[in-house]
């Protein structure tokens, strides 16, 4: 009896996890069926017929008025800005996130508060003066402006993220290296970093993927085809009157192609950096 019910228990669970399964790939086999059918218009149903790789080529070949490879160069843009981005927050959460988790200093609890803060705000709230200062300064449509505005507003979270991890190395480690004769520099270098990088990992991939999935602050400081990053550039298939749902959907499998590879590169870390300040 115990067997029958253990095996009715694991058959009643593998048969929810099927269903689940099955509800959590639907859309994305409807993306995939509606970028590989030549026609745009919009279909709720899957059918496997007269699949094509059209729509990807049209969108992998556009070219703007000039005649330029005009996918390529929004590419170049999106790839430019997230990983400028990335490294860039990265480098400055880190100290200070170290700096956050291990040193006293006035100020320090206000800091923490006022950085959480900011999270509570969506980054369009900010939309107005941040478009009054890179106009002043002369960065609007400008892959640099756009970098300082992606970074400075991911830099909050990731000293959050990275300030939590690095609270749960021990500083007896830290401790013995002094007593060594290492300075401050070596023991972040040599010792803080290394034990860090399964929450660097998670830390730059989140990082990377809300510069790249951002839309709505690079439509507003972007308004030229040529600095478009791919989200923008991907609204052009939407228009008043009609959408070209093939087109749309081929570009959206394109743009999420890199995240999707960044996840395999960086998989091994990932369960790490997300599940060690609990269990430590």
């Amino acid at each position: 009896m115990e067997k029958r019910a253990s095996f009715g228990r694991q058959a009643l669970r593998q048969l929810i996890l099927l269903i689940v399964s099955v509800i959590v790939i639907y859309p994305v086999l409807w993306v995939v069926q509606t970028a590989m059918t030549p026609a745009q218009e919009f279909r709720r149903e899957i059918a496997v017929s007269s699949w094509s790789f059209d729509n990807f080529r049209d969108v992998v070949s556009t070219k703007d008025a000039r005649g330029r490879w005009l996918f390529g160069r929004q590419l170049w843009n999106s790839l430019a800005v997230a990983g400028v981005t990335t490294l860039f927050g990265i480098f400055l959460a880190l100290t200070g996130a170290y700096a956050l988790s291990r040193f006293d200093f006035p100020g320090r609890e206000t800091g923490l508060a006022t950085l959480l803060v900011t999270q509570m705000f969506p980054g369009v709230v900010m939309a107005i003066p941040i478009y009054i200062i890179l106009d002043k300064l002369k960065l609007l449509n400008s892959m640099w402006g756009l970098t300082l505005v992606y970074s400075t507003t991911a830099i909050p979270f990731c000293i959050w993220m990275l300030k939590g991890y690095i609270d749960t190395i021990p500083k007896d480690l830290e401790e013995a290296a002094l007593l060594d004769g290492a300075t401050r520099w070596q023991i972040f270098t040599r010792i803080a970093l290394p034990l860090a990088r399964p929450a660097i990992a998670v830390t730059a991939l989140f990082s990377f993927m809300t510069a790249w999935n951002e839309f709505i602050l690079a439509a507003t400081f972007l308004n030229q085809e040529t600095a478009y990053t791919l989200p923008v550039a991907i609204q052009r298939y939407v228009e008043s009157e009609k959408t070209a749902w093939g087109h749309f959907a081929a570009a959206a499998i394109l743009v999420s192609l890199p995240v999707v590879a960044l996840f395999f590169a960086l998989q091994r870390h990932l369960v790490g950096g997300l599940t060690a300040g609990s269990v430590k």
